[in-house]
């Protein structure tokens, strides 16, 4: 009965926190705050850029490509996109039964290999495990919203559990226009780059306000792994899908 009612509680604070976000815009996230303690012990200072700018002081080109990018329907869903979820579970299946096959294959090689010398004293190395498959997670905006203001990075299925909640929450008390507003404001652009506007001024040496199309793009190509692509920002990947992004502009649907 006390775990039960520690977790009413807990939803109720919430409800309370994501209620003040009508009209109150959050100091920080959850993991901003991971980041910047990781930034403290590992660097021992706070290398840190971040401005909070309005919605409307947003290019639109950086809300439609992060849009095309990221969750091409958030206009329309209610915070899951379930189609998506389950070609991203479909997609994660095949590739974790790949895997399975070629580590099966590469067992049986080692064992014939073996039954060809049996007379060999030392046993052959065993098989190199083969990569995990890259997981894909399908999430939408409003998830990832829900993730970093309040959720650890661990991967549980309790975890998981209280992220539906919670974007379930958000899209019930603050409408498209705010989630994306806050989204867009604490995103992770690089390290200890974080919002539009820290990000086109530390990119593009201009506001958040006069992106252009190409230059909203390669930041919208950024997001899946900021970090990674902070350190290559003239890649081919970058540039091959910044292209791709900047073509779909028009056709994303803006809240």
């Amino acid at each position: 009965m006390l775990v039960i009612a520690a977790g009413f509680l807990l939803q109720l604070y919430f409800v309370a926190r994501i209620a003040g976000m009508v009209v109150m815009d959050p100091q920080s996230t959850a993991f901003e705050r991971s980041e910047a303690w990781r930034l403290v012990v590992d660097k021992g200072r706070l290398p840190w850029r971040q401005q909070w700018v309005p919605y409307e002081q947003i290019s639109n080109n950086l809300k439609r490509a992060v849009i095309a990018s990221e969750d091409d329907g958030f206009a329309n869903h209610d915070g899951v996109d379930w189609d998506a979820l389950e070609k991203a579970w479909e997609k994660n299946a095949k590739a974790e039964e790949r895997v399975a096959k070629a580590q099966a294959l590469a067992e049986r090689a080692q064992a014939k290999a073996m039954a060809k010398n049996p007379a060999k004293t030392a046993a052959p190395a065993p098989p190199k495990p083969v990569k995990a498959p890259k997981v894909i997670g399908g999430s939408t905006i409003t998830q990832q919203l829900a993730k970093n203001l309040f959720l650890s990075g661990e991967r549980t299925l309790l975890r998981k559990g209280q992220e539906f909640v919670l974007t379930l929450l958000l899209e019930a008390l603050l409408d498209k226009q705010r989630i994306l507003e806050i989204y867009l404001n604490n995103v992770e652009w690089g390290e200890g780059v974080f919002g539009a506007e820290a990000a086109a001024q530390h990119y593009f040496r201009k506001p958040a306000a006069k992106l252009s199309t190409y230059e909203a793009a390669r930041l919208a190509v950024m997001l899946p792994r900021p970090k990674y692509f902070e350190k290559l920002p003239n890649s081919s990947y970058v540039s091959g899908r910044a292209s791709v992004i900047a073509r779909r502009l028009e056709s994303a649907e803006l809240p």
